[in-house]
């Protein structure tokens, strides 16, 4: 088994390319030998169960996997009980999303600090997450996994330690480490493959050999600003000094046999740069 690339949402080649519909996903991504693609619910889960399930069966014949991302407006850390309640809710019509689709991975935001301690924020999102796996499990979606992502605001919910700690709460939950994100909310902190590696090794030596060699990842070059973090997605063609590269972590992901599904979310040109990921992780897998 090798790693999975592909894009989250459509570029803007979909329709350049004279596609209209979700069900032609897969055999536009297959124009680009990728392997998987994340469905975006980020403003909401609005995808009926007949066009879920019609998606779903267009990416089972073409062998291709999916992935949801759940609504932003989720709230882990919310101090409102209400939010919160309201952020379970969320998680599972992504779970039955996914499920419909024949997707086992949601993508949700780690939440915010608001105006109490990331110490406190933080075991409130983990009590959310505890909720929310009790809730897919009655449901019968005990199969669909949970990807906390890393944050790339200084003010969020969300460094890798924090979306560890998160995925502590039950072992089905996978990190979803957004490696453009923790590279603004620490203003250009990855550098090196040595930079990649100590965060891979903080995977393996908080959740175990398994779930680092089947994490989930989003990948872009993101602009930032300091002291906040994150300001927008870029593409792997704007070169305006921000990173991360992503040529380091493929070497890194291929000399350690690992096979995690890598999401890229540049800007309009997702598709074409999760291509040259995979491009590069091919290159450094067969040598």
């Amino acid at each position: 088994m090798n790693a999975k690339f592909g894009p989250a949402g459509t570029a803007e080649s979909f329709k350049e390319m004279g596609y209209k519909k979700s069900v032609q996903l897969p055999e536009y991504l297959g124009k680009f030998g990728l392997d998987c693609f994340e469905y975006q619910c980020g403003q909401g889960v609005r995808v009926t169960e007949k066009a879920a399930r019609e998606i779903g069966k267009a990416f089972a014949e073409s062998g291709l996997t999916l992935s949801v991302h759940a609504p932003y407006f989720i709230s882990l850390s919310s101090v409102e009980e209400e939010k919160r309640l309201n952020s379970i809710s969320y998680i599972l019509q992504s779970a039955r999303a996914a499920d419909q689709m024949g997707a086992d991975r949601i993508v949700i935001h780690s939440g915010s600090c608001s105006k109490m301690s990331r110490e406190a924020a933080l075991e409130l999102a983990k009590d959310t997450m505890r909720l929310a796996k009790k809730a897919l499990d009655e449901e019968g979606l005990s199969h669909i996994h949970c990807c906390p992502e890393t944050m790339g605001k200084v003010n969020q919910l969300g460094t890798l330690e924090e979306v560890l700690e998160i995925c502590t709460v039950d072992e089905s939950f996978i990190p979803c480490i957004d490696f453009g994100h923790l590279n603004a909310r620490t203003f250009g902190g990855i550098t090196s493959a040595a930079d990649y590696e100590k965060m891979l090794d903080m995977v393996e030596n908080k959740l175990g050999h398994d779930r680092l060699v089947n994490f989930h990842s989003h990948f872009s070059k993101i602009m930032f600003t300091n002291p906040g973090g994150e300001k927008k997605h870029l593409t792997f063609a704007e070169n305006e000094g921000f990173g991360p590269d992503f040529e380091p972590l493929m070497e890194l992901v291929a000399k350690k046999n690992l096979h995690p599904t890598f999401i890229c979310e540049s800007a309009g040109t997702q598709t074409e740069d999760a291509k040259a990921m995979r491009d590069s992780y091919y290159g450094f897998l067969n040598k």
